[in-house]
């Protein structure tokens, strides 16, 4: 029996098909698992929504686009019946020690800050994670941004009133970046 030597052309054809396999094997991987991820994302936002403003029975969307022009903020007008119990405010931060993470930030009719529930992170475990901890969130819940010097949230370090998370001081101020964000979005485009 005579061995056949492996040619440039026989490893680009064989080359070419694992890829085209693979890449088939992926799209049909990705086909069947978007709608699943879409929907599990779309529970998780509703689950946010009810832990930040808890007694709604309607939610009406508005998208502001900031000055930069990306980074899009998602506003949720919450009613029940006809009457405005809050608005839930998607709303981001790049200043994360390790990078960006997203918040849930509840107000309340008169502005004030219902609850806070942390969407996603990568902060360093057991430091910058904490503030998902209800520890750190829950001393935000009935500030009323507008009652403060600047209307800005800012840690104690910094001048502000916010307890910031032992050796996770970076985290604690983009918390407070984040909620500021928040606070401007509702103000500008909250009303409705």
């Amino acid at each position: 029996m005579a061995k056949k030597e492996s040619t440039f052309k026989n490893m680009t054809i064989a080359l070419f098909v694992i890829t085209a396999v693979a890449g088939l094997a992926l799209s049909a991987v990705y086909s069947v698992t978007k709608e699943p991820i879409a929907v599990s994302q779309k529970a998780k936002i509703n689950n946010a929504i009810k832990m930040v403003v808890p007694e709604f029975e309607t939610i009406s969307d508005t998208v502001l686009m900031p000055e930069n022009g990306k980074d899009s903020i998602r506003i949720h007008h919450l009613l029940k019946g006809t009457e405005k119990s809050g608005v839930a405010v998607e709303t981001y931060t790049d200043n994360g020690f390790s990078g960006r993470f997203t918040l849930m930030v509840g107000f309340t009719p008169d502005g004030a800050i219902s609850n806070i529930e942390v969407l996603e992170h990568k902060e360093t475990p057991g430091l910058g994670t904490k503030m998902a901890l209800p520890a750190f969130k829950d001393q935000f819940k009935g500030l009323k941004l507008s009652e403060l010097p600047g209307e800005q949230l800012k840690v104690k370090k910094d001048g502000g009133s916010v307890d910031a998370i032992t050796a996770a001081t970076i985290s604690s101020r983009a918390f407070c970046d984040a909620v500021n964000r928040a606070y401007e979005t509702n103000k500008k485009g909250g009303k409705q």
